[in-house]
């Protein structure tokens, strides 16, 4: 995170005695990045946060992946994934893997139920909350997700997804194995999001306050590394987690909303950098928001035809109506992967549709990879076969 916060009952000097109303010793945990080297912050529990009274292991919905061979371009239909069985499902078991690779994997549910304790030991994730809402309860305390919020987890963070309301709450996981944070071009040397960034710490929402929960032989599903990739393991605790009476420091779970962000715009079309929002190890995040778009008098709005050449694109669309994808089956709930070494851009007509228009009201989150990105179980499951040759009208064999 680029501030520090300090949040419930901690000591005067870290690292010192803080004791419990008895006289009792809190224990002090850091959670921190890099080996001692990077952002972390001091936790003070009631009990002992490393004790465990069992362990097992945890399978994990289908992580297999399957090479993008021939290489195409491919549409992912993210809604056909889900029926009436999201009433059943929760937001950490309910996901299905579409896209990933060593760096990050893009999974995707629509939940209606509590998820279990639940701590990701790879990597930070970012979830994106295309529609409804939750309660997001973690040991830092209580985080309210809405939709069109950002939900910034560090790496380890043990939490669980409340959802609120009577609409599915639909979400989309980015889960790194790295950490995620602003990009360094927005930030100052010291860390404090800069004036040119599109959106700064008052945007910025984290936890209000200790959240202190009882109860004994608690479950947590912990996803880590294992021989062969990624494994879990259930570990029962014999008190909750939940026990942190105060914490401080500048790494904690936040929601950042996509509205609060301030798009930048030019007289001519503007590269998909100025859209960036978040970014982790070989991948970027951006969101194409609302904006007014190119207003020089000969502007073509949308993008320009490009070859990724170094990274594939994925672009999951949640709002609004995409002008460059008009005429592909594109629509809400769609992923497009445009990979690397294929040239795209817009569909045949979108350039001469769009000449003199001077808003966009499309919303989008765009992740590029800096490795090539392959198929999950759920991008297989939800692939619209046509969507490679919606350019030329022409089929295979045609």
């Amino acid at each position: 995170m680029a501030y520090y916060r300090r949040v419930g009952d901690v000591p005067h000097k870290r690292h010192t005695q803080h004791r419990t109303p008895d006289g009792g010793l809190y224990s002090e945990e850091l959670m921190g990045e890099e080996g001692f080297s990077s952002d972390s912050s001091l936790l003070y529990h009631q009990e002992v946060p490393s004790a465990i009274v069992d362990a097992s292991p945890w399978e994990l919905p289908d992580q297999s992946l399957t090479e993008n061979r021939p290489l195409l371009p491919r549409h992912l239909k993210l809604h056909e994934l889900t029926g009436e069985d999201w009433k059943a499902a929760d937001a950490v078991t309910g996901r299905r893997l579409v896209l990933g690779n060593a760096d990050v994997r893009i999974s995707y549910v629509a939940a209606g139920q509590p998820s279990p304790l639940y701590r990701n030991a790879l990597g930070d994730e970012c979830v994106y909350v295309e529609s409804g809402g939750a309660t997001v309860e973690t040991v830092f305390g209580v985080l309210s997700a809405r939709q069109g919020d950002y939900v910034l987890l560090p790496r380890s963070t043990t939490h669980r997804w409340i959802p609120t309301g009577s609409e599915p709450l639909r979400l989309y996981a980015i889960e790194a194995n790295s950490h995620i944070a602003p990009p360094k071009r927005y930030l100052s040397r010291y860390g404090q999001l800069l004036e040119h960034s599109p959106y700064c710490e008052r945007d910025l929402h984290g936890p209000g306050g200790p959240f202190l929960v009882e109860g004994t032989d608690v479950e947590v599903l912990v996803k880590h590394r294992g021989s062969r990739g990624v494994t879990g393991t259930r570990y029962v605790y014999p008190t909750h987690p939940f026990d942190v009476v105060g914490w401080d420091g500048c790494l904690y779970p936040y929601t950042f909303n996509v509205e609060d962000f301030e798009p930048i715009t030019g007289r001519v079309h503007q590269p998909p950098p100025v859209h960036q929002v978040f970014e982790g190890n070989n991948f970027v995040i951006c969101n194409f928001v609302p904006r007014k778009v190119d207003y020089h008098p000969l502007a073509v709005p949308v993008p320009y035809y490009h070859s990724n050449v170094d990274s594939d694109e994925v672009m999951f669309y949640c709002g609004g109506d995409y002008e460059a994808r008009k005429g592909s089956g594109i629509g809400q709930g769609s992923i497009s992967l445009h990979p690397g070494g294929h040239s795209h851009g817009p569909q045949p007509g979108a350039v001469e549709r769009a000449l003199g228009a001077e808003f966009f009201d499309e919303l989008a989150v765009m992740v590029d990879t800096f490795k090539p990105l392959e198929l999950g179980e759920g991008g297989l499951a939800a692939e619209d076969p046509a969507y490679a040759w919606s350019w030329s009208g022409r089929g295979p064999g045609r």
